[in-house]
């Protein structure tokens, strides 16, 4: 079973004859253990074209030291990573091989690095013996085992201070500065990975793994639909992992991205040929409709946990939380199951696929060659009127189910709107910004209304199973008549709303 840790580490130069200076003197650091030294062999994997390098990510078989095994490091921001440890073996653990399936896409992972380092080990403690921070200066010698470049070698030294677990990362900084004082300065490289594949290179052979040829500023209108899209993408991609290992929010920002992207499809489609995106479309609807069983349970959980602890336990009648709690968990168990299937079947793969194919040959209209202002100011403007119709018909209908479902149609509006204003953004600027500011107002308090009518049904369903189970069905009807109360206010809520986000002004500049 693998295991998992946040790595904060920062990286320095360094030569054989560097020497720590005396980090006592950081704020808050009592003392510098020498910890001595440590022979580490590991060998990295990769494609043979080296995707895992090109998003930033690592995996190395490791012997020596006290975490030998295999090691998967996803990055998270600038020198923070997400490492995943799995047992030695001789082979990779089909844990981290399900990590990797959104980037390799069934391709076989082979060695293409061996690094050798010895490292030297001290550690930073604070004055009660806690451990702050390890620093270590590492020789390095590298390998390449396949590809151009094999069989050619590199060397240097490296120092690296990495953050103990749950550390404050102001230490970082303070250990920096000392470091800077001593003349020692950060490293080019982000990794051991990055530096051995670019230094085994040939000369005058391909671009370093992870720096892709740099994008022209977007111009055109399709420049910027496209570059929308290429995030949502590479957003698709990264947050796979997240998702499969569970994270808070994985599923939610992956559900986001694949609507933000089916939405830019649709919307720009005077920019992107629609005989050739609507299938992409469809496959998109698929995806976060496997998505969206899990979300919705989080919702729908995280919402009935905070109605019921607002009861006062007087009002709690009958096995109340346990009956959630239980429900909760078969709710779970399934929509898991629904999404660990979905990203592990050969439909989500072919997808990507041909999102990749659509960004390598985009099917760009002539209005694609267009200046951005007028041609995504006209469709911005078209979503917003989509919303302002759906809006108006909803506040025409009658309290009940047509007002219900009315309001759940303005709110994909909302949502539609919002993205389209969100991918003109770097065109548009500042009334782009405004108009989807004003329109996630709208779109939050639709969101609200409907998440309350998902509680209502869930409410009624709970109570007639605890009735049946001979429980006091009072504390479920109690809840289902605050939500409809709630409902009702955020009904009452949204003209005014609304009223700001249909502001003239707003159309008057976005359309310059």
């Amino acid at each position: 079973m693998a295991d998992s840790k946040r790595e904060i580490e920062r990286k320095y130069e360094a030569t054989p004859e560097t020497r720590l200076p005396d980090l006592t003197r950081v704020a808050g650091v009592s003392a510098v253990v020498h910890r001595g030294l440590t022979e580490l062999d590991a060998v990295y994997h990769d494609t043979e074209d080296l995707r895992l390098a090109a998003g930033s990510v690592t995996l190395r078989r490791r012997t020596g030291g006290a975490d030998a095994g295999w090691h998967l490091k996803l990055p998270v921001s600038a020198g923070v990573r997400d490492e995943i440890q799995a047992p030695l073996a001789d082979t990779l653990p089909p844990d981290l091989a399900g990590l990797l399936r959104s980037r390799v896409r069934g391709r076989p992972v082979v060695p293409v690095v061996r690094i050798l380092s010895a490292r030297d080990v001290h550690h930073l403690l604070d004055a009660d013996g806690a451990l702050l921070a390890e620093v270590s200066i590492d020789e390095v010698l590298a390998e390449r085992l396949s590809g151009k470049g094999h069989g050619t070698t590199s060397a240097w030294t490296e120092m690296e201070v990495e953050l103990a677990d749950d550390g404050d990362p102001a230490l970082l900084d303070a250990v920096e500065r000392r470091l800077r004082k001593a003349g020692v300065r950060p490293s080019g490289s982000a990794s051991k990975l990055a530096r051995a594949l670019a230094e085994t290179a040939p000369k005058g052979g391909a671009r370093k793994p992870g720096r892709e040829r740099s994008e022209k500023a977007p111009r055109t209108a399709g420049d910027h639909v496209l570059a929308y899209v290429r995030r949502q993408v590479t957003a698709l991609v990264e947050l796979d992992p997240a998702v499969r290992r569970d994270d808070p929010d994985g599923v939610h920002k992956m559900r986001v991205a694949t609507r933000r992207l089916r939405s830019a499809l649709k919307t720009y489609r005077k920019v992107l040929d629609p005989a050739v995106t609507r299938p992409v479309r469809a496959e998109l609807k698929w995806l976060a409709g496997e998505l969206g069983a899990e979300r919705d349970r989080e919702v729908l959980d995280a919402r009935l946990r905070a109605r019921t602890a607002a009861v006062p336990g007087t009002l709690l009648l009958g096995p109340v939380k346990a009956r959630h709690q239980l429900s909760s968990a078969a709710r779970r168990a399934a929509s898991r199951q629904r999404v660990t299937a979905a990203l592990d079947g050969e439909r989500y793969l072919a997808l990507l696929d041909t999102l990749d194919a659509l960004l390598a040959d985009p099917p760009l209209l002539p209005r694609a060659g267009r200046a951005p202002e007028n041609v995504l100011t006209r469709a911005v403007l078209k979503e917003h009127r989509r919303l302002e119709t759906r809006i108006e018909h909803a506040l025409e209908q009658p309290p009940g189910e047509g007002r219900d479902v009315a309001m759940h149609e303005a709110r994909k509006a909302a949502k539609r709107a919002r993205y389209a204003a969100e991918a003109a953004r770097p065109a548009l600027g500042k009334p782009a910004r405004r108009f989807a500011k004003r329109t996630k107002a709208v779109q939050k308090v639709l969101g609200h209304h409907q998440d309350g009518v998902v509680a209502r049904d869930a409410l009624r369903t709970l109570a007639v199973q605890a009735h049946g189970a001979g429980e006091s069905a009072f504390t479920w009807g109690l809840l289902y008549g605050r939500e409809e109360a709630a409902a009702a206010e955020r009904e009452r809520e949204l003209p005014g709303v609304w009223a700001r986000a249909r502001g003239p002004e707003l159309r008057a500049a976005l359309k310059g």
